[in-house]
């Protein structure tokens, strides 16, 4: 699929979304997802690499790339989950308002603007 990203930006990643999910707006699992990528709505999004059927976001790299979304992938759904400040897993999650997470967000993507 993709390389595999740094712990560093993992954790980037995870913050961002917790940021998000405070002072944004944040869409959690795999239709929601996939939808917002699809709308051009998406600032990040992550993917669990744990989820199962491995199938269910497989679709989601790839949308994101054509959309030149940027897309990472996590170790684990539950650490995903607990991000998005949810009880339970989730294989993924796209930032769709950054609200205070704009800075950690043009650090992963590497964005100027």
């Amino acid at each position: 699929m993709s390389e595999e990203p740094s712990k560093e930006t993992v954790d980037k990643v995870l913050e961002a979304i917790e940021v998000a999910k405070a002072t944004g707006k944040i869409k959690k699992g795999t239709n929601e997802v996939t939808k917002s990528i699809e709308r051009g709505k998406a600032k990040l999004v992550a993917t669990a690499k744990d989820a199962s059927p491995p199938e269910i976001v497989m679709h989601i790299p790839a949308l994101a790339k054509e959309k030149g979304i940027k897309c990472v992938q996590v170790p684990s759904k539950e650490e995903l989950g607990a991000s998005a400040g949810i009880d339970v897993p989730t294989v993924s999650v796209a930032i769709v308002e950054e609200g205070e997470s704009k800075k950690l967000i043009k650090e992963i993507t590497g964005s100027k603007e």
